[in-house]
């Protein structure tokens, strides 16, 4: 646990790691004491809990039980986490037209980003359903999938709920790129969120977010180079490769994490030319950045926008608080 001050107020900031990322609560004021200590711990339980149920990258999850007998009609009774999860990803296939769709870890295993090794897995026929029901409980994969993003925003969005109901309300909990800000920030102000510039360097913009959801989905981190190329783990289940769309990052903001989540890696894969037009005709607030490092952004997200480099009409202590990165 650590004390730091944003804008004039103490804060009190858990750090970890989750599912291969940072994982940060920082609670808003009263947030000190035992039950803080506890607050972290309900976080870091709830987290372990998901990612045991859904990762991809531990040979023990329920995930990859499930994924070493993809595709041979093998009927299993998944958790709850991984019985929502699954269902969550399925509606997603079926809202997005195929856009998203968790059943690229064949893909992602051919270009190089590994996780647990699936011997015995079979890469079957897609279809608009990711999973198979039998009966009340029980379900079967056609294909491998990788619950990765959508994963974590569930995680975010589980964790979330079980702080609200242990009576926390005045939350940031943060996993990587992704976060839920719940109520206002230290002194009131609702919580400021700065969008980094994927290629390094000083943020492009910070938001204000209360009660809202951010996912970010860019290529800054997960790139790497197979047989001369430089490939990256956001695949186009359309194509099977690595989406090239001119886009560097998408960052949307939502209620809830995982359809964040799942916007903002839709609209990667659309690429510059469709994204204005996409995001607007679903009224979403999102963020992009081109390959040239430009800024832009829907009008919804432009309400939410209290500064950005390119406009830059003072610094950002001059709306309160302190910024904190949405990668």
């Amino acid at each position: 646990m650590t004390t730091v001050v944003m804008g004039d107020e103490p804060v009190t900031r858990f750090e970890g790691r989750a599912m291969a990322s940072p994982l940060r609560l920082t609670l808003g004021l009263g947030g000190s004491g035992p039950a803080a200590e506890v607050a972290w711990q309900t976080v870091v339980a709830s987290f372990e809990a998901s990612e045991q149920a859904m990762s991809r990258f531990r040979e023990t999850s329920e995930l990859t039980a499930f994924n070493r007998v993809a595709g041979r009609g093998v009927i299993g009774r998944p958790s709850g986490r991984l019985r929502r999860a699954l269902s969550a990803a399925d509606r997603a296939v079926r809202v997005t037209g195929g856009r998203f769709d968790p059943r690229v870890l064949v893909d992602l295993d051919r270009l190089g980003y590994r996780g647990a090794p699936l011997p015995d897995a079979v890469d079957g026929p897609g279809g608009r359903r990711v999973v198979a029901r039998c009966g009340r409980h029980e379900l079967s994969l056609s294909r491998p999938v990788d619950l990765g993003g959508i994963g974590k925003g569930l995680a975010l969005r589980w964790a979330a709920a079980e702080l609200a109901a242990s009576g926390w309300h005045d939350i940031l909990l943060e996993a990587g790129g992704d976060l839920v800000a719940r109520g206002f920030g230290p002194g009131g102000d609702p919580w400021l969120l700065g969008i980094e510039d994927p290629r390094g360097g000083e943020d492009l913009a910070v938001i204000a977010a209360a009660d809202l959801a951010v996912a970010t989905s860019s290529v800054r981190v997960n790139r790497w180079t197979v047989d001369g190329r430089t490939v990256h783990h956001l695949i186009d289940p359309r194509t099977h490769e690595p989406a090239d769309g001119g886009l560097l990052a998408v960052t949307v903001a939502s209620v809830d994490p995982a359809w964040a989540e799942i916007w903002s890696k839709v609209l990667f894969l659309e690429g510059r030319g469709v994204i204005a037009a996409e995001a607007r005709s679903r009224g979403l607030a999102a963020w992009w950045v081109g390959d040239e490092g430009a800024l832009e952004m829907t009008p919804a997200a432009r309400m939410m926008t209290v500064w950005t480099a390119a406009e830059d009409q003072g610094s950002i202590s001059r709306v309160g608080g302190s910024a904190i990165r949405a990668r």
